[in-house]
């Protein structure tokens, strides 16, 4: 039969005081808090791109358009996010605290792709659609070129706008 050694054993064994063994508990038990920048929580939307499942975080509120991806450092395998605005226009998008390079598409209504735009990490470089959308849907650079995936194609699976 085994022996079972009591708290007190092991801290007289090891040295350790009662109370450093108290603090190390505590520690492994602390919550800690969620860093200044962290995303807030996100609902997820299954979309298709023809056989291509896409899994998109939905940024349709003020406050998760603007933390959009910023200080993201991976992706999940065919993760992006979907960025739904209330009305048509001309939604510029910039990459000045995204460590991650990134493809959008710019999305009609009916979901055909207006047009992509590879996007460089950490740029305040502007990409903009060619026409005026509701839908921007941005994925890690190259998801959309390593599926043949082009201007003209369809994302399926698009929410209607709030």
């Amino acid at each position: 039969m085994p022996h079972v050694f009591s708290f007190r054993q092991i801290l007289r064994a090891t040295g350790l005081s009662v109370t450093f063994a108290a603090l190390a508990a505590c520690a492994a038990n602390a919550i800690l808090p969620a860093p200044a920048h962290a995303a807030p929580p996100t609902r997820v939307v299954q979309l298709n791109a023809g056989m291509h499942l896409i899994h998109a975080e939905l940024a349709d509120t003020p406050d998760t358009r603007q933390q959009g991806l910023m200080h993201r450092e991976s992706l999940r395998p065919n993760s992006g996010m979907l960025f739904v605005f209330e009305e048509k226009a001309g939604h510029c998008f910039w990459m000045k605290n995204t460590p991650l390079p990134l493809t959008i598409a710019f999305l009609a209504d009916n979901g055909t792709i207006v047009n992509l735009a590879d996007m460089q990490p950490r740029s305040e470089q502007n990409h903009c659609p060619r026409a005026a959308v509701r839908y921007a849907l941005e994925m890690p650079q190259g998801w959309f070129r390593e599926r043949g995936i082009t201007a003209g194609a369809t994302i399926g699976g698009l929410p209607q706008p709030r």
